[in-house]
Protein backbone atom coordinates (compact mmCIF):
# COMPACT_ATOMS: atom_id res chain seq x y z
CA UNK A 1 0.00 0.00 0.00
CA UNK A 2 2.75 2.29 -0.42
CA UNK A 3 2.37 3.76 3.62
CA UNK A 4 1.86 2.55 6.51
CA UNK A 5 1.96 3.27 10.41
CA UNK A 6 4.22 0.63 11.77
CA UNK A 7 3.16 -0.50 16.17
CA UNK A 8 -0.05 1.14 17.04
CA UNK A 9 -1.74 4.59 17.90
CA UNK A 10 -3.92 3.79 20.34
CA UNK A 11 -5.24 7.04 21.06
CA UNK A 12 -6.53 7.47 17.80
CA UNK A 13 -10.18 6.53 16.89
CA UNK A 14 -11.00 5.72 13.30
CA UNK A 15 -14.49 5.18 12.94
CA UNK A 16 -15.83 2.71 15.42
CA UNK A 17 -12.21 0.48 15.19
CA UNK A 18 -8.66 1.63 16.88
CA UNK A 19 -6.25 2.20 14.76
CA UNK A 20 -4.53 -1.27 15.78
CA UNK A 21 -1.36 -3.37 15.21
CA UNK A 22 -0.82 -2.88 11.27
CA UNK A 23 0.07 -5.98 9.38
CA UNK A 24 3.13 -4.91 7.51
CA UNK A 25 3.96 -3.10 10.53
CA UNK A 26 4.33 -5.88 13.02
CA UNK A 27 5.98 -7.81 10.19
CA UNK A 28 8.86 -5.41 11.04
CA UNK A 29 8.79 -5.74 14.18
CA UNK A 30 8.81 -9.55 14.34
CA UNK A 31 11.50 -9.45 11.79
CA UNK A 32 13.80 -6.65 13.88
CA UNK A 33 13.39 -9.11 17.07
CA UNK A 34 14.25 -12.16 14.86
CA UNK A 35 17.36 -10.56 13.60
CA UNK A 36 18.47 -8.71 16.63
CA UNK A 37 17.99 -12.24 18.58
CA UNK A 38 20.91 -13.94 16.32
CA UNK A 39 23.24 -11.26 17.05
CA UNK A 40 23.26 -11.37 21.19
CA UNK A 41 24.33 -13.68 24.26
CA UNK A 42 23.77 -14.33 27.50
CA UNK A 43 22.51 -12.14 29.53
CA UNK A 44 22.00 -9.16 26.57
CA UNK A 45 19.89 -12.17 24.98
CA UNK A 46 17.75 -12.48 28.41
CA UNK A 47 16.90 -9.20 28.60
CA UNK A 48 15.96 -9.00 24.96
CA UNK A 49 13.57 -12.00 25.57
CA UNK A 50 12.12 -10.03 28.07
CA UNK A 51 11.40 -7.16 25.47
CA UNK A 52 9.68 -9.06 23.39
CA UNK A 53 7.92 -10.48 25.52
CA UNK A 54 6.27 -7.71 26.99
CA UNK A 55 5.57 -6.27 23.31
CA UNK A 56 3.30 -9.62 23.16
CA UNK A 57 1.66 -9.14 26.00
CA UNK A 58 0.60 -5.61 25.32
CA UNK A 59 -0.77 -6.98 22.21
CA UNK A 60 -3.03 -9.16 24.44
CA UNK A 61 -3.54 -6.35 26.46
CA UNK A 62 -5.21 -4.34 23.54
CA UNK A 63 -7.62 -6.57 22.71
CA UNK A 64 -8.45 -7.47 26.17
CA UNK A 65 -9.52 -3.22 26.34
CA UNK A 66 -11.12 -3.56 22.70
CA UNK A 67 -13.02 -6.66 23.81
CA UNK A 68 -12.73 -8.73 21.03
CA UNK A 69 -12.65 -12.53 22.02
CA UNK A 70 -11.83 -13.67 18.89
CA UNK A 71 -8.64 -11.50 17.92
CA UNK A 72 -7.60 -12.36 21.80
CA UNK A 73 -7.73 -16.06 21.47
CA UNK A 74 -5.75 -16.26 18.17
CA UNK A 75 -3.46 -13.64 19.79
CA UNK A 76 -3.00 -15.53 23.11
CA UNK A 77 -1.83 -18.60 21.27
CA UNK A 78 0.72 -16.49 18.94
CA UNK A 79 2.08 -15.05 22.52
CA UNK A 80 1.56 -18.37 24.74
CA UNK A 81 3.75 -20.22 21.63
CA UNK A 82 7.09 -17.55 21.94
CA UNK A 83 7.11 -17.24 25.63
CA UNK A 84 7.01 -21.29 25.69
CA UNK A 85 10.19 -21.07 23.05
CA UNK A 86 11.49 -18.51 24.88
CA UNK A 87 11.30 -20.11 28.06
CA UNK A 88 13.53 -23.42 26.72
CA UNK A 89 16.70 -21.23 26.09
CA UNK A 90 19.09 -22.88 28.28
CA UNK A 91 20.02 -19.05 29.58
CA UNK A 92 16.12 -18.11 30.28
CA UNK A 93 14.89 -21.14 32.51
CA UNK A 94 16.70 -19.67 35.64
CA UNK A 95 15.37 -15.87 34.33
CA UNK A 96 12.92 -15.45 36.78
CA UNK A 97 11.46 -12.11 35.37
CA UNK A 98 10.72 -14.07 32.15
CA UNK A 99 8.82 -16.66 34.14
CA UNK A 100 6.92 -13.70 35.83
CA UNK A 101 5.68 -12.16 32.31
CA UNK A 102 4.55 -15.95 31.23
CA UNK A 103 2.73 -16.47 34.40
CA UNK A 104 1.10 -12.97 34.09
CA UNK A 105 0.26 -13.67 30.46
CA UNK A 106 -1.59 -16.92 31.43
CA UNK A 107 -3.40 -14.77 34.07
CA UNK A 108 -4.53 -11.87 31.74
CA UNK A 109 -5.71 -14.66 28.83
CA UNK A 110 -8.46 -15.58 31.89
CA UNK A 111 -5.78 -19.18 32.88
CA UNK A 112 -5.91 -18.65 36.48
CA UNK A 113 -4.75 -22.06 37.38
CA UNK A 114 -2.30 -22.38 34.58
CA UNK A 115 -0.88 -19.24 35.71
CA UNK A 116 -0.72 -20.14 39.50
CA UNK A 117 0.97 -23.29 38.30
CA UNK A 118 3.55 -21.13 36.75
CA UNK A 119 4.04 -18.77 39.33
CA UNK A 120 4.40 -21.76 42.08
CA UNK A 121 6.79 -23.95 39.87
CA UNK A 122 8.85 -20.45 39.69
CA UNK A 123 9.13 -19.86 42.97
CA UNK A 124 9.98 -23.47 44.33
CA UNK A 125 12.96 -22.95 41.61
CA UNK A 126 13.95 -19.65 43.07
CA UNK A 127 16.20 -20.43 45.72
CA UNK A 128 15.66 -19.87 48.96
CA UNK A 129 16.83 -16.05 49.12
CA UNK A 130 14.20 -14.29 50.54
CA UNK A 131 13.73 -10.58 50.65
CA UNK A 132 17.89 -10.62 49.49
CA UNK A 133 16.75 -11.44 46.04
CA UNK A 134 15.20 -8.59 44.11
CA UNK A 135 13.64 -10.77 41.02
CA UNK A 136 12.26 -13.23 43.42
CA UNK A 137 10.40 -10.23 45.38
CA UNK A 138 8.97 -8.77 42.22
CA UNK A 139 7.62 -11.70 41.04
CA UNK A 140 6.25 -12.56 44.64
CA UNK A 141 4.55 -8.83 44.33
CA UNK A 142 3.03 -9.47 41.22
CA UNK A 143 1.54 -13.31 41.86
CA UNK A 144 -0.01 -11.11 45.25
CA UNK A 145 -1.01 -8.66 43.83
CA UNK A 146 -3.25 -10.27 41.16
CA UNK A 147 -4.22 -12.80 43.80
CA UNK A 148 -5.28 -9.75 46.38
CA UNK A 149 -7.41 -8.55 42.98
CA UNK A 150 -9.02 -11.45 42.81
CA UNK A 151 -10.27 -11.04 47.02
CA UNK A 152 -13.96 -9.80 47.33
CA UNK A 153 -12.94 -7.24 50.41
CA UNK A 154 -9.90 -7.25 52.78
CA UNK A 155 -12.61 -9.10 55.23
CA UNK A 156 -10.85 -12.75 55.96
CA UNK A 157 -7.78 -11.80 53.80
CA UNK A 158 -5.61 -13.24 56.18
CA UNK A 159 -6.21 -16.75 55.41
CA UNK A 160 -5.78 -16.06 51.63
CA UNK A 161 -3.18 -17.14 49.00
CA UNK A 162 -1.63 -13.57 48.46
CA UNK A 163 -0.81 -13.72 52.39
CA UNK A 164 0.59 -17.06 52.22
CA UNK A 165 2.98 -15.50 49.45
CA UNK A 166 4.36 -12.80 51.07
CA UNK A 167 4.54 -14.44 54.64
CA UNK A 168 6.94 -17.38 52.38
CA UNK A 169 9.37 -15.11 50.63
CA UNK A 170 9.67 -13.25 54.31
CA UNK A 171 10.68 -16.66 55.64
CA UNK A 172 13.40 -17.12 52.98
CA UNK A 173 12.66 -21.25 53.16
CA UNK A 174 11.84 -22.86 50.28
CA UNK A 175 8.60 -22.09 48.80
CA UNK A 176 5.86 -24.60 49.48
CA UNK A 177 2.30 -24.13 47.32
CA UNK A 178 -0.74 -22.66 49.20
CA UNK A 179 -2.75 -25.38 51.10
CA UNK A 180 -5.81 -22.81 52.04
CA UNK A 181 -4.71 -21.81 55.52
CA UNK A 182 -1.58 -19.41 57.04
CA UNK A 183 -1.25 -19.88 60.90
CA UNK A 184 -0.87 -16.65 62.47
CA UNK A 185 2.44 -17.90 64.26
CA UNK A 186 3.89 -17.09 60.34
CA UNK A 187 2.52 -13.96 60.07
CA UNK A 188 3.49 -12.23 62.72
CA UNK A 189 7.23 -13.82 62.34
CA UNK A 190 7.10 -12.32 58.35
CA UNK A 191 6.27 -9.20 59.82
CA UNK A 192 8.61 -8.81 62.30
CA UNK A 193 11.02 -9.73 59.07
CA UNK A 194 9.61 -7.33 56.81
CA UNK A 195 10.20 -4.43 59.53
CA UNK A 196 13.99 -5.47 60.22
CA UNK A 197 14.54 -5.79 56.17
CA UNK A 198 13.05 -2.48 55.44
CA UNK A 199 14.91 -0.51 58.48
CA UNK A 200 18.11 -2.24 57.11
CA UNK A 201 16.95 -1.25 53.78
CA UNK A 202 16.84 2.59 54.25
CA UNK A 203 19.41 2.93 56.94
CA UNK A 204 22.23 1.60 54.78
CA UNK A 205 24.40 3.68 52.47
CA UNK A 206 25.48 1.70 49.04
CA UNK A 207 29.08 1.25 48.08
CA UNK A 208 28.60 1.65 44.56
CA UNK A 209 26.23 2.98 41.71
CA UNK A 210 25.61 0.04 40.66
CA UNK A 211 24.93 -1.10 43.98
CA UNK A 212 22.83 1.87 44.34
CA UNK A 213 21.02 1.11 41.04
CA UNK A 214 19.97 -2.59 42.51
CA UNK A 215 19.20 -1.12 45.81
CA UNK A 216 16.72 1.01 44.69
CA UNK A 217 14.72 -1.68 42.63
CA UNK A 218 14.58 -4.04 45.77
CA UNK A 219 13.73 -1.42 47.69
CA UNK A 220 10.68 -0.71 45.86
CA UNK A 221 9.90 -4.12 45.29
CA UNK A 222 10.20 -4.43 49.10
CA UNK A 223 8.03 -1.83 49.80
CA UNK A 224 5.68 -2.87 47.79
CA UNK A 225 5.50 -6.54 49.39
CA UNK A 226 5.34 -5.44 53.27
CA UNK A 227 2.62 -2.58 52.39
CA UNK A 228 0.64 -5.16 50.89
CA UNK A 229 1.00 -7.65 53.44
CA UNK A 230 0.16 -5.31 56.21
CA UNK A 231 -2.90 -4.01 54.31
CA UNK A 232 -3.87 -7.58 53.95
CA UNK A 233 -3.34 -8.61 57.59
CA UNK A 234 -4.02 -5.30 59.57
CA UNK A 235 -5.59 -2.74 56.67
CA UNK A 236 -4.98 0.39 54.81
CA UNK A 237 -3.78 2.82 57.26
CA UNK A 238 -0.98 0.28 58.62
CA UNK A 239 0.26 -0.08 54.64
CA UNK A 240 0.23 4.10 54.10
CA UNK A 241 2.22 4.20 57.02
CA UNK A 242 4.93 2.38 55.60
CA UNK A 243 4.94 4.64 52.09
CA UNK A 244 4.74 7.37 54.28
CA UNK A 245 7.91 6.29 56.27
CA UNK A 246 9.47 5.17 53.35
CA UNK A 247 8.76 8.39 51.42
CA UNK A 248 10.34 10.67 53.84
CA UNK A 249 13.26 8.78 54.58
CA UNK A 250 13.75 8.78 50.22
CA UNK A 251 13.09 12.13 50.30
CA UNK A 252 15.80 13.03 52.90
CA UNK A 253 18.21 10.46 51.82
CA UNK A 254 18.01 11.39 48.11
CA UNK A 255 20.79 13.88 47.15
CA UNK A 256 22.88 13.91 49.73
CA UNK A 257 24.02 10.23 49.49
CA UNK A 258 27.12 10.27 47.21
CA UNK A 259 28.22 14.39 47.91
CA UNK A 260 31.41 13.85 49.71
CA UNK A 261 32.12 11.65 46.29
CA UNK A 262 32.12 14.89 44.24
CA UNK A 263 29.27 13.42 42.17
CA UNK A 264 25.35 13.35 42.32
CA UNK A 265 24.62 9.43 42.03
CA UNK A 266 21.76 9.93 44.27
CA UNK A 267 19.85 12.33 42.18
CA UNK A 268 19.79 10.61 39.80
CA UNK A 269 18.36 7.24 40.93
CA UNK A 270 16.81 7.71 44.71
CA UNK A 271 13.53 9.65 43.20
CA UNK A 272 13.26 6.78 40.47
CA UNK A 273 12.47 4.94 43.56
CA UNK A 274 10.18 7.32 45.35
CA UNK A 275 8.38 7.65 41.93
CA UNK A 276 7.84 3.80 41.95
CA UNK A 277 6.87 3.91 45.73
CA UNK A 278 4.10 6.68 45.01
CA UNK A 279 2.82 5.08 42.10
CA UNK A 280 2.16 1.67 44.46
CA UNK A 281 0.81 3.81 46.86
CA UNK A 282 -1.72 5.65 44.77
CA UNK A 283 -2.42 2.05 42.94
CA UNK A 284 -3.30 0.66 46.27
CA UNK A 285 -5.31 3.56 47.31
CA UNK A 286 -7.44 2.67 43.84
CA UNK A 287 -7.75 -0.82 43.97
CA UNK A 288 -8.86 0.18 48.09
CA UNK A 289 -11.29 2.36 47.17
CA UNK A 290 -12.62 -0.35 44.25
CA UNK A 291 -13.76 -2.98 47.37
CA UNK A 292 -14.17 0.05 50.25
CA UNK A 293 -16.40 2.70 51.01
CA UNK A 294 -13.09 4.98 51.67
CA UNK A 295 -13.36 8.94 51.26
CA UNK A 296 -11.79 10.07 47.77
CA UNK A 297 -9.93 13.24 49.46
CA UNK A 298 -6.88 11.27 50.24
CA UNK A 299 -6.26 9.75 46.69
CA UNK A 300 -6.71 12.99 45.68
CA UNK A 301 -4.12 14.46 47.71
CA UNK A 302 -1.81 12.70 47.41
CA UNK A 303 -2.05 12.58 43.25
CA UNK A 304 -1.57 16.20 43.04
CA UNK A 305 1.14 16.35 45.45
CA UNK A 306 3.07 13.57 43.14
CA UNK A 307 2.14 14.83 39.49
CA UNK A 308 3.76 18.24 40.72
CA UNK A 309 6.88 16.29 41.30
CA UNK A 310 6.32 14.08 38.72
CA UNK A 311 4.42 15.58 35.93
CA UNK A 312 5.62 13.02 32.93
CA UNK A 313 4.72 10.54 34.77
CA UNK A 314 1.86 8.69 32.62
CA UNK A 315 0.38 6.26 34.96
CA UNK A 316 -0.36 9.34 37.65
CA UNK A 317 -1.82 11.12 35.21
CA UNK A 318 -4.60 8.42 33.60
CA UNK A 319 -5.08 7.84 37.62
CA UNK A 320 -5.80 11.36 38.10
CA UNK A 321 -8.15 11.81 34.85
CA UNK A 322 -10.04 8.52 36.08
CA UNK A 323 -11.16 9.69 39.36
CA UNK A 324 -11.83 13.66 37.59
CA UNK A 325 -13.76 11.99 35.78
CA UNK A 326 -16.44 10.98 38.34
CA UNK A 327 -16.47 14.82 39.66
CA UNK A 328 -19.11 17.39 37.94
CA UNK A 329 -17.23 20.72 38.31
CA UNK A 330 -13.85 20.58 35.70
CA UNK A 331 -12.43 23.99 37.00
CA UNK A 332 -10.69 22.41 39.88
CA UNK A 333 -8.98 20.13 37.42
CA UNK A 334 -8.28 22.56 34.81
CA UNK A 335 -6.58 24.84 37.30
CA UNK A 336 -4.55 22.02 38.44
CA UNK A 337 -3.34 21.35 34.99
CA UNK A 338 -2.43 24.84 33.98
CA UNK A 339 -0.50 25.31 36.99
CA UNK A 340 1.61 21.92 35.91
CA UNK A 341 1.93 22.78 32.39
CA UNK A 342 2.95 26.70 33.50
CA UNK A 343 5.55 24.96 36.04
CA UNK A 344 7.19 21.72 33.43
CA UNK A 345 8.75 21.31 29.81
CA UNK A 346 7.36 18.00 29.83
CA UNK A 347 4.28 17.06 26.87
CA UNK A 348 2.55 14.62 29.40
CA UNK A 349 0.51 17.47 31.27
CA UNK A 350 -0.81 18.96 27.92
CA UNK A 351 -1.73 15.24 26.41
CA UNK A 352 -3.91 14.68 29.60
CA UNK A 353 -5.25 17.89 29.60
CA UNK A 354 -6.46 17.32 25.97
CA UNK A 355 -7.57 14.05 26.67
CA UNK A 356 -9.82 14.45 29.91
CA UNK A 357 -11.50 17.73 28.09
CA UNK A 358 -12.03 15.20 24.94
CA UNK A 359 -13.74 12.37 27.16
CA UNK A 360 -15.69 15.72 28.79
CA UNK A 361 -17.01 16.77 25.52
CA UNK A 362 -17.51 13.07 24.82
CA UNK A 363 -19.84 12.64 27.24
CA UNK A 364 -21.70 16.19 27.01
CA UNK A 365 -22.60 15.13 22.97
CA UNK A 366 -23.45 11.47 24.36
CA UNK A 367 -26.23 13.14 26.96
CA UNK A 368 -27.42 15.73 24.36
CA UNK A 369 -27.87 12.90 21.59
CA UNK A 370 -29.90 10.84 24.12
CA UNK A 371 -32.75 9.42 21.33
CA UNK A 372 -35.91 11.02 22.23
CA UNK A 373 -37.99 8.78 20.09
CA UNK A 374 -37.92 11.17 16.58
CA UNK A 375 -36.50 14.54 18.08
CA UNK A 376 -32.45 14.28 18.20
CA UNK A 377 -31.10 17.13 20.06
CA UNK A 378 -27.84 18.41 18.01
CA UNK A 379 -27.11 21.29 19.90
CA UNK A 380 -23.43 21.33 19.55
CA UNK A 381 -21.03 22.30 22.36
CA UNK A 382 -18.89 25.19 21.17
CA UNK A 383 -17.24 26.00 24.20
CA UNK A 384 -15.61 22.36 24.50
CA UNK A 385 -14.27 22.87 21.46
CA UNK A 386 -12.66 26.06 21.61
CA UNK A 387 -11.36 24.96 24.99
CA UNK A 388 -9.62 21.81 23.49
CA UNK A 389 -8.32 24.12 20.19
CA UNK A 390 -6.81 26.28 22.62
CA UNK A 391 -4.94 23.70 24.69
CA UNK A 392 -4.11 21.84 21.63
CA UNK A 393 -2.45 25.93 19.98
CA UNK A 394 -0.73 26.09 23.37
CA UNK A 395 0.31 22.63 23.53
CA UNK A 396 1.86 22.89 20.13
CA UNK A 397 3.53 26.08 20.45
CA UNK A 398 5.97 24.82 23.45
CA UNK A 399 9.21 23.53 22.68
CA UNK A 400 8.65 19.55 23.06
CA UNK A 401 5.09 20.21 21.50
CA UNK A 402 6.51 21.23 18.33
CA UNK A 403 8.17 18.07 17.46
CA UNK A 404 5.77 15.58 18.51
CA UNK A 405 4.20 13.80 16.09
CA UNK A 406 1.56 12.18 18.18
CA UNK A 407 -0.01 16.02 19.41
CA UNK A 408 -0.03 17.25 15.74
CA UNK A 409 -1.60 13.79 14.12
CA UNK A 410 -3.58 13.95 17.60
CA UNK A 411 -4.65 18.43 16.29
CA UNK A 412 -5.29 16.96 13.04
CA UNK A 413 -7.78 14.36 13.87
CA UNK A 414 -9.65 16.75 16.41
CA UNK A 415 -10.21 19.32 13.52
CA UNK A 416 -11.60 16.65 10.82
Amino acid sequence: SGFNSIGHMDTMLRGRHHIGHYKEGEEFIQNVFHVLFLLFSGKEKSNLSFCWLQYEISKVVQCLQAKNKKKLKAQGRKSKKLAKNLLKAPDNRNYLSLWKLYAYLEWLLGNIDDARKVFDTALSTAGTEGLKSPQLCSLSLLYAQLEAELLESIEGAVMSRAVHILTKLAESGPYVPYSGQVLSVNVLKARKTYEHALQDYLSKTPVSVQKLISDANQLVNLVGCYALFQYLTVGIDAAILIYAQTSEKLEATGPQTFENTGENFGIQNFPTALEAVTVLHINLLRFHMKTSVYPLNPLREALTEALKRYPSNQSLWRSYIHIQRKSHSASKARRFFDGVTRSTNSLEPWLFAIQAEQMRKKLTEHVQRADVGEIHSTIPETGLTNRIVALFEHAVQSENGTHCPLLWRMYLNFLV
